[in-house]
C-alpha cells in the first residue's frame, strides 16, 4: 500500500530493491510492504509492531476501506480487490465486523441501540435486532445494562458494547484495530479473557491489531510481527519467543515471561532409554505452561514426563533444562552443546553456573 503520487512507479521501485527511506526521500510513503498471510477460519491472527509499522493499515485493507496499491485480498473465496462498491458494501455489513480503539458509541442511543446499529444497517426488523443485540449483549457480560447510555459506563464497558455491536452481526470475520489498548491494564486484562472465552464457544475468525507483545503472546494463534511496512515474522508465540527471526524481534521478546508463553512440549527432550510414564512421579501434558513445571520439576529426582492427548509419552523435562531455558534462549543453549560436544545436562551446568 503506497500513499502520494506515482504509486505504481513506487511499486516498481521497490520490487528493484528501494527501501522505505528512498522513497519517502521522493515523497512516497510506502505504508505496506510486501505483506502475504493466510488467516484460518477460526484463528486470533495478530498483528503486532510499532506505530507507524503499518500494521493499522494492512488492517483496513483486509476489509476494503483501503484498496491495495498492488496485490490481492481474498476472502471466503471473493477477491474484495475486484468488487464493486455496493457488492463491498454488502461484504462489510453482512460478513466483517470492526471493533474499534476509541468504542465508537452513539451517544444518544442506549446501550442496546449501539449493539444493535450493525444489524439496523443491514435492515434487519426491530424486534429481531433487539433480541439480537440482547443475546450479543449477554455474551459480552453486560446484560441488564441494556437501555443505559455510553456516558454511564465506565470505558470497559463500553468497549463491551462495542464488542456486542460486533457480534451482534454475526459476522465471519472480527477486525479489532488495538480495541483494548485505551483501558486500564486490568480492565484490558479482563477483556482478553472476555475474548478468550467467547472464542472458545464462537469460534470467530479474529484478525487482532496490538502494539502489545504480551497481549500478541496471550491471544494470537499466530502473530505477524511488522517493522517498517513489512512482515518480519509469522509464526505461534513460541516460535517467535524460542526463534526470533532476527533481533529485531528478539528485542520485543526479551522482557517477556517465559514461563507463561513457552509449553512442556516446546522444551521437552527426548526421554532416555527405559524412560516409561509408569515409573515416572510426575507428567503433565505437552501444552502446560512451564510455570506450572517448577513445583513437579522441584520435587522429582527424575524428568517429569510430558503426554500427549493419549497419554503417550513424547517427552521428558529435567529440572536442569528447565532452568536452562528461564536462563537462556534455547536456541543459545542448543547451540552452545553442538560446539562444545557437552550432554544437555552438563551444558545446563554451565549455564547456571554463569559459564
Amino acid at each position: 500500500m503506497v500513499f502520494g503520487g506515482r504509486q505504481q512507479k513506487a511499486v516498481e521501485r521497490l520490487r528493484g530493491g528501494a527501501d522505505r527511506e528512498e522513497l519517502r526521500a521522493e515523497g512516497t510513503t510506502a505504508a505496506v510492504i510486501d505483506a502475504s498471510f493466510t488467516v484460518e477460519p477460526g484463528q486470533i491472527f495478530v498483528v503486532m509492531g510499532l506505530s507507524g509499522s503499518g500494521k493499522s493499515t494492512l488492517l483496513r485493507m483486509l476489509n476494503g476501506l483501503l484498496e491495495p496499491t498492488s496485490g490481492h485480498v481474498t476472502f471466503d473465496g471473493q477477491d474484495l480487490t475486484a468488487l464493486a462498491p455496493r457488492e463491498l458494501r454488502e461484504v462489510r455489513s453482512h460478513k466483517i465486523s470492526m471493533v474499534f480503539q476509541h468504542f465508537a458509541l452513539f451517544p444518544h442511543r442506549s446501550v442496546m441501540e449501539n449493539a444493535g446499529y450493525g444489524l439496523e444497517v443491514q435492515g434487519v426488523p426491530r424486534a429481531e435486532r433487539e433480541e439480537r443485540a440482547i443475546e450479543a449483549l449477554r455474551l459480552a457480560g453486560l446484560e441488564g445494562w441494556e437501555k443505559s447510555f455510553p456516558d454511564e459506563l465506565s470505558g470497559g464497558m463500553q468497549q463491551r458494547v462495542g464488542l456486542a455491536r460486533a457480534l451482534a452481526t454475526d459476522a465471519d470475520l472480527l477486525l479489532m484495530d488495538e480495541s483494548f489498548s485505551a483501558l486500564d491494564p486490568l480492565i484490558r486484562r479482563d477483556m482478553q479473557d472476555q475474548l478468550l472465552e467467547l472464542q472458545k464457544t464462537l469460534k470467530k475468525t479474529i484478525v487482532f491489531i496490538t502494539h502489545d507483545l504480551n497481549e500478541a503472546m496471550r491471544l494470537g494463534d499466530n502473530i505477524a510481527v511488522m517493522r517498517d511496512g513489512r512482515i518480519v515474522q509469522i509464526g505461534s508465540a513460541e516460535d517467535i519467543l524460542v526463534t526470533p527471526a532476527n533481533d529485531y524481534v528478539a528485542s520485543f521478546t526479551q522482557d517477556v515471561d517465559r514461563s507463561r508463553v513457552l509449553s512442556a512440549g516446546a522444551i521437552m527432550a527426548e526421554p532416555g532409554e527405559g524412560y516409561a510414564v509408569a515409573d515416572a512421579p510426575a507428567k503433565v501434558h505437552q501444552d502446560t505452561p512451564i510455570v506450572e513445571l517448577f513445583a513437579p520439576c522441584a520435587t522429582s529426582e527424575i524428568p517429569v514426563a510430558v503426554v500427549d492427548d493419549e497419554g503417550e509419552l513424547v517427552g521428558v523435562v529435567p529440572r536442569e533444562r528447565l532452568l536452562a531455558v528461564l536462563g537462556e534462549p534455547m536456541k543459545t543453549v542448543e547451540v552452545d552443546e553442538a560446539a562444545s560436544g557437552l550432554t544437555e545436562d552438563e551444558s545446563a551446568e554451565k549455564v547456571n553456573a554463569g559459564a
